[in-house]
């Protein structure tokens, strides 16, 4: 309490006892005891409400007692039953909760991950793949300025993401791996990693690499052999050695029959091999009996031509050609769609081509686009011409109905560069992104497409493609978002099947290790994105003709439903509406394939160095006690005391209201009852 504040408590307590001595003593015969309680009840009322007025601040402190957390992450991947290693688990944790040293000393977080991180409900071994890395991403957010140590229970056996003995250093916590395994080395053979494309065109042959790896000391002899239901397509034998313990082997097998082909790998196990899984694999090939031919029509070098190509040539269905205005003539006939990247007056005879053949085309308009000749020649639209640019956002229309749109989070990509000005168009048409600006919608497209006399053409106001790309890659770790969302308008524009209300979005088949989605859109008979519609999916499996029904979530702009609980079949499907009488029906197929059982040991030396290099110790299962004692012991995890300061002003205490009110009230009452009132 500052000085100049205690000055003045002094005078109101100087102030509040003369005014009540002056009251109450005026002379001699007013000293009785009665006159004497009244003064005192007199002074606390007039020294509270002067109280009141200066208003004094207290400094209240408060000391807490701060415990660390121990933090417990439990592997909840199929491979931990697949060791045998689950009832180990379920005991230790056990332990742990009957602990109560551990439990006095720290604050217990236990929660399980697999693709992700969630807090513990039941221990089931079910996911089907693991991703420790982002486990530590996740763990970081919450356990930033805490002391936190951290018990990993797993077998190290990460199936994808990034290399957690790397990427872990943005967790500033030890960690302590309990080791689910052992270190014996068992002899093993197993096909390590298949590569294949996705697609094959028919009556081509296509590529296969086969990585196969042995783990033994001594030498053995095997088969590999590749079939396509009860016919062998390719067999070769192979031997290993200590020294000579990986085969990469190379072959093309033929696309005789259009649609979706079924093969199974299979490396002959020895006699005495352990894990007999990991020595088959599935895999298929979707053989189409056409390729779409796309020229890229260009006259200048830009950064966006590669990408635009390296795009749409993600998908093996598809191949582009760059060529510029005047080489293109000659080849129309050659191709199914054309991209034409800012149009100047030499695509003057292109465009002349394209409009009396009425073929679709993707026209890209940039600051270095002719727009005096794009009013010439566009008829369906045109642009405002003012030589200034500005800087575009592009902003998600969640009812285009065309196709299923996934939003990138456009909004975060940079902003492309394209020419300032309105566009007006003559017919009807549809915007898949807007343009945004300082994170105002100007209503404006900056990406749309429309559909006249049989034609389709998609029109895109922005330069800097690349960009996105790159940006697309930063947010997924992958270009393969970016690309699909390419590939899908490269789809639209290179087919002219009429517009459907009801859209699904699928995979012809899918591995078994990874998640089955299916996305439908549904729109009313304006084309609008209809929210209310409820939508089901019935499934029958082609080998057993079980039938299921599932309903569609709404998620975002677009139904969804995961059938990644489906075992590995063959099936077909029918997505219909509740309300209105319309369907679309497919099928899929999902393979046999299991990574987290592909796994023998625990990956002990991975966990070592992570338990080193973090500043923890790693452990066996079996050392529990161990485990207990250490933790229990390490200095670095002692309690916290921590103090708050809080500053508390007198007017926020109510007990000096309260004894304001008691002592005007008993003094008005005294006085009444004494008759001097």
């Amino acid at each position: 309490m500052q000085t100049e504040t205690l000055l003045y408590i002094i005078l109101a307590g100087i102030i509040a006892l003369s005014l009540a001595l002056f009251q109450y003593f005026t002379n001699r015969k007013s000293m009785s005891k009665l006159n004497m309680l009244f003064s005192f009840l007199r002074f606390l009322s007039v020294f509270a409400v002067l109280l009141l007025i200066i208003n004094p601040s207290f400094n209240q402190v408060k000391t807490s007692i701060e415990k660390p957390n121990l933090v417990v992450a439990l592997d909840n991947s199929c491979s931990i039953e697949h060791l045998k290693q689950d009832s180990n688990v379920k005991d230790f944790i056990e332990k742990l909760n009957s602990n109560k040293e551990i439990q006095e000393k720290f604050n217990l977080s236990v929660y399980t991950f697999g693709k992700g991180l969630n807090p513990l409900d039941s221990i089931s071994f079910s996911e089907t793949q693991t991703n420790i890395s982002k486990t530590f991403q996740q763990l970081a957010e919450v356990y930033k300025s805490s002391t936190s140590p951290t018990l990993i229970i797993t077998d190290g056996n990460q199936t994808y993401g990034n290399d957690y003995q790397f990427s872990y250093r943005n967790y500033k916590q030890p960690i302590f791996p309990i080791i689910l395994g052992d270190t014996i080395t068992y002899t093993d053979l197993k096909i390590q990693q298949f590569n294949v494309n996705k697609y094959a065109f028919l009556k081509n042959k296509f590529p296969v690499e086969a990585i196969l790896v042995y783990n033994g000391n001594q030498t053995v002899n095997s088969n590999f052999i590749v079939k396509n239901g009860n016919a062998t397509v390719f067999s070769k034998a192979v031997n290993f050695s200590k020294a000579d313990n990986s085969k990469v082997i190379n072959f093309t097998l033929p696309a005789n029959r259009v649609g979706v082909n079924n093969y199974i790998a299979t490396l002959v196990p020895l006699e005495n091999e352990k894990n007999k899984v990991n020595n088959n694999k599935n895999f298929a090939v979707e053989v189409i009996n056409q390729k779409t031919k796309i020229a890229l029509v260009t006259n200048m070098l830009h950064p966006d031509i590669g990408v635009i190509k390296k795009s749409i040539e993600s998908n093996e269905q598809r191949s582009v050609s760059i060529l510029n205005s005047s080489n293109v003539i000659n080849q129309i006939n050659d191709f199914q769609l054309f991209i034409i990247y800012q149009p100047n007056k030499n695509f003057k005879d292109l465009y002349g081509i394209l409009v009396s053949k009425n073929l679709n085309k993707f026209v890209i308009i940039g600051p270095k686009t002719d727009l005096n000749f794009i009013n010439q020649v566009a008829q369906n639209y045109s642009h405002d011409v003012t030589e200034q640019t500005e800087y575009y956002i592009g902003e998600l229309n969640i009812n285009y109905s065309p196709f299923i749109i996934e939003d990138l989070d456009f909004e975060s990509f940079p902003p492309l560069i394209s020419n300032y000005g309105e566009v007006n168009f003559t017919v009807p048409f549809q915007s898949i992104l807007n343009k945004s600006v300082g994170g105002f919608s100007t209503n404006l497209p900056l990406l749309a497409t429309f559909e006249t006399n049989g034609r389709r053409e998609a029109v895109l106001f922005g330069e800097n493609l690349w960009q996105w790309r790159a940006q697309s890659y930063l947010n997924e770790k992958s270009f393969q978002a970016f690309d699909n969302f390419f590939g899908k308008i490269t789809q639209y524009l290179s087919s002219n099947k009429q517009k459907s209300r009801l859209n699904i979005d699928y995979e012809s088949f899918y591995n078994g290790s990874s998640n089955i989605v299916i996305k439908a859109e549904y729109f009313d008979k304006n084309y609008v994105f209809d929210s209310r519609e409820s939508l089901n999916i019935t499934i029958i499996d082609k080998a057993t003709d079980v039938k299921k029904t599932f309903p569609l979530i709404l998620k975002n702009n677009n139904y969804q439903v995961d059938l990644s609980s489906l075992p590995p079949s063959e099936y077909s499907f029918v997505v219909s509406t509740s309300k209105e009488n319309l369907s679309r029906s497919g099928s899929f197929q999902i393979l046999k394939f299991d990574v987290e059982q592909q796994f023998l040991n625990a990956d002990v030396t991975k966990l070592q160095q992570l338990a080193t290099n973090s500043g923890g110790s790693s452990y066996f299962i079996d050392d529990a006690e161990k485990i207990f004692e250490d933790l229990l012991e390490d200095k670095r995890f002692l309690p916290i005391q921590k103090s708050s300061k809080n500053t508390i002003p007198l007017i926020d205490w109510k007990y000096l209201l309260a004894i304001m009110a008691l002592s005007l009230g008993l003094e008005w009452f005294l006085r009444k009852y004494n008759g001097l009132i």
